[in-house]
């Protein structure tokens, strides 16, 4: 059951306002700002009913309320509203994550740059899960007499790349003919079918080319490997250990975890489209003095990695949430132009 609509608003007013300040609030400071019109007297009393509940706690006798975990809870849940992005904002947003190289890994480096700069916590993103991936296409790249650059793009919008060097000289003729053969051996393949018997089977049916082909395909292989792994990108780190909202050990505990790629990587491809956990939610115990602000991005219209903020309990939920879902858009469109 719900709270009552005054108690929404007090509590609303209570977690904004210690985000804002990191002060304990009381009756008097509820009384200017709102639209309570009632006596300090009843907002006491309901502060108290909300202590008693459990959605509000006082530091030391006499001092004003901050929000429990609980209160955080209620408020993500029931009263925050997201407001629009101004449209300079976004646009920054835009091109900090579009600028320099277009690759996925490339993209979600410069996406958890912008939300740590903009947000004075920690980043982190996922590559997309492969589970499920296909080859795109496959592209060849002459970088020399005898080298040449065998590029993946799979359907996930990795795109992996491995060098090649052959005894014979490469020309845009056998290119074209590598090309063609290993695109209509490969496209629409799934990652995991990639094995080496799949490679020896597709050599084999490549006529005239199977002589020149077995370092081609031994590059496409190496490529497809390293697109099944899962990486993880973070940035900020250390911003949290200049949070006024953290104590040391929670700074350090929360930097610790943040060197764990497989934590990372579970906890956020776990996660639905868009969800914040606060503390123990994470079922991460290092995180217990954290929130972590998770959005997917998606490919293709579906779910893939992940970007997210962790943070303090003590943040702008309203203001960093829409922040990621937006950096998770452009992530989206980003990637989804590579294919």
């Amino acid at each position: 059951m719900g709270l009552a609509l005054r108690k929404e608003k007090i509590l609303s007013a209570v977690v904004e306002r210690y985000i804002d300040t990191g002060e304990p609030i009381g009756s008097k400071a509820l009384m200017t700002g709102t639209d309570l019109n009632v006596s300090s007297a009843t907002i006491r009393n309901e502060l108290k009913a909300l202590d008693d509940e459990g959605y509000l706690q006082q530091p030391h006798t006499s001092a004003g309320r901050v929000p429990t975990k609980a209160g955080y809870r209620y408020y993500i849940d029931n009263l925050m509203q997201t407001p629009p992005l101004p449209e300079r904002l976004r646009e920054n947003i835009e091109r900090g994550i579009r600028s320099g190289t277009q690759a996925p890994e490339s993209i979600l480096g410069r996406a958890v740059t912008v939300l740590a700069q903009l947000t004075g916590a920690a980043a982190a993103a996922t590559t997309p899960s492969s589970d499920d991936a296909r080859v795109h296409k496959v592209r060849f790249v002459s970088t020399g007499r005898h080298t040449s650059m065998a590029v993946l793009v799979t359907s996930n919008g990795m795109v992996k790349s491995r060098l090649f060097r052959c005894e014979f000289v490469v020309t845009p003729q056998l290119l074209a003919m590598f090309d063609k053969a290993v695109n209509e051996a490969f496209a629409g393949v799934k990652l995991r079918d990639i094995t080496k018997g799949f490679l020896q089977s597709a050599a084999s049916d490549m006529g005239e080319l199977t002589l020149f082909i077995p370092d081609v395909l031994v590059a496409i292989y190496e490529a497809v490997q390293s697109a099944l792994e899962i990486s993880v990108t973070v940035a900020g780190q250390t911003n949290l250990l200049f949070s006024d909202a953290y104590d040391f050990d929670g700074a350090r505990r929360t930097i610790r975890f943040l060197s764990d790629t497989k934590s990372i990587s579970g906890l956020l491809n776990n996660s639905r489209s868009h969800r914040i956990y606060l503390g123990e939610e994470s079922r991460i115990p290092e995180l217990t003095d954290s929130s972590v602000i998770t959005a997917r991005y998606e490919i293709g219209g579906e779910n893939a990695g992940a970007v997210a903020v962790i943070a303090p309990l003590r943040v702008n939920y309203r203001v960093i949430s829409g922040e990621v879902i937006y950096a998770a858009g452009c992530v989206s469109r980003a990637i989804g132009d590579l294919l």
